[in-house]
């Protein structure tokens, strides 16, 4: 499929935090993307059933404060906040383990409406093995469809099959796998680990093998 993954990927901003929850080492994901729409839009583009079943997925459930939600196929929760065209924070359960979602809205300087996530989950045998890109790369992925979406409301969701096996949605996994890298070493990370949690993420993602440095 075509379209612009240079431009795409410089779209977003990465950045990866430690911490720690409960006394436990915890790693903080943030992207945030500036969206060519009005405020109210965005909000509702990314919290009305209807609209997020055409560029993410099916999530039923009770879309409000103290409400439970499943994205079909994939993470469940609560939605422990909730301001309208301002922030909701979520628990996101899957496989068994337990993190969490924090999303802002708001219009920046260049008068775009902006979306800023924050992923954060305990540090993990799943985190040592594929970084921040394990969810980065997803999230990231998603924020994508979300601009197809919001250029052309009416064109149907791409098939995620035909996206990874085609030479620019390959180029773009990869980009954005090595923008998560970056991200990680610039909060401290070793680069040599950085960069052998990058190649596992890329092949994830992919299903190509992992990539010999």
């Amino acid at each position: 499929m075509e379209f612009d993954v240079e431009g795409h990927l410089a779209a977003t901003e990465r950045s990866v935090s430690w911490l720690e929850i409960d006394g436990q080492p915890a790693r903080a994901v943030t992207l945030s993307r500036g969206y060519r729409t009005s405020l109210a839009d965005l909000w509702e583009v990314c919290t009305d059933s209807s609209r997020l079943e055409r560029w993410f997925a099916r999530v039923s459930g009770e879309l409000r404060l103290g409400g439970s939600y499943q994205v079909e196929g994939n993470a469940s929760g609560v939605i422990t906040e909730c301001e309208p065209q301002s922030h909701f924070h979520l628990n996101w359960e899957f496989g068994g383990d337990l993190s969490w979602v924090v999303a802002h809205f708001y219009r920046d300087g260049s008068g775009e409406a902006r979306f800023a996530l924050t992923h954060t989950s305990l540090l993990s045998d799943f985190w040592r093995t594929y970084g921040p890109g394990a969810v980065g790369v997803g999230w990231e992925l998603a924020s994508l469809g979300l601009a197809f979406h919001l250029a052309d409301p009416s064109a149907p969701k791409p098939d995620e099959m035909e996206f990874v096996t085609s030479p620019n949605g390959r180029a773009f996994i990869a980009g954005s796998s090595r923008g998560w890298s970056e991200a990680a070493t610039a909060a401290g990370e070793d680069a040599d680990v950085a960069r052998a949690a990058e190649r596992q993420t890329t092949a994830f993602y992919t299903g190509e093998p992992v990539e010999e440095d």
